[in-house]
């Protein structure tokens, strides 16, 4: 078992209130959390935006996980929003290379997310300029959507080519098949609504944390 997977709690909402209550919610078991950024555009959903993260002070480190068109017209308001890093979906980009370069002007790290449909081979291009690739198992846009195993040989594959790239997973991941998403070889697991649409939220994050870890 890899020693080093990260359960990431994510945030989805369009409140900035809920958004402030995720946020200190989560200071109760990690350090860092990832905020979805949703449009209305690439996915259908609309969720907070950077200036309402701008105006929460947290102990936490985050990154954005941008599902919207045109990502690269966002970079600067999160850069000033406080985040390490932007990952962005190739499906949005006329030119991820441009982006990622742009994103790594601002002081960023740069990620890419690919949805289920793609083919990994469509960004073997820019692995060299990239922190992490984060692999959709879902249809973004919701929580609670429907987990997609099929997604899965993907990530073994992607880890046979780049051994060194860190990797991550993100959509429909519960207690049912964290094991299986944990044994890919994946760095982060990306978990919503089985953190925080539980009764309690860090009691949640710890079970699934084990499960991933192989302790239980």
């Amino acid at each position: 078992m890899n020693n080093e997977i990260r359960i990431v709690p994510s945030i989805l909402t369009d409140s900035p209130e809920t958004l402030r209550c995720m946020l200190y919610e989560s200071e109760k078991f990690t350090d860092f959390v990832q905020i979805d950024i949703m449009d209305g555009w690439f996915v259908p959903s609309l969720s907070i935006t950077a200036i309402h993260i701008f105006q929460i002070k947290t102990m936490l480190k985050w990154e954005a996980h941008l599902m919207v068109k045109d990502p690269e017209n966002y970079i600067k308001d999160f850069s000033k929003a406080g985040a390490q890093r932007l990952i962005f979906h190739y499906e949005a980009a006329q030119s991820p290379a441009s982006i990622i370069i742009k994103i790594k002007e601002h002081g960023l790290k740069a990620g890419i997310a690919i949805n289920p449909e793609t083919a990994i081979s469509e960004i073997y291009p820019l692995i060299d300029m990239l922190d992490c690739v984060y692999f959709m198992s879902v249809h973004p846009g919701f929580y609670g959507s429907k987990f997609l195993p099929e997604v899965l040989p993907k990530i073994t594959e992607f880890h046979k080519l780049y051994p060194g790239i860190e990797t991550g997973m993100d959509g429909g991941i519960k207690e049912n098949n964290i094991s299986l998403v944990a044994r890919t070889g994946v760095n982060s697991i990306c978990v919503g609504s089985a953190i925080f649409c539980q009764k309690d939220p860090t009691e949640s994050y710890r079970h699934l944390e084990a499960l991933a870890q192989g302790d239980l």
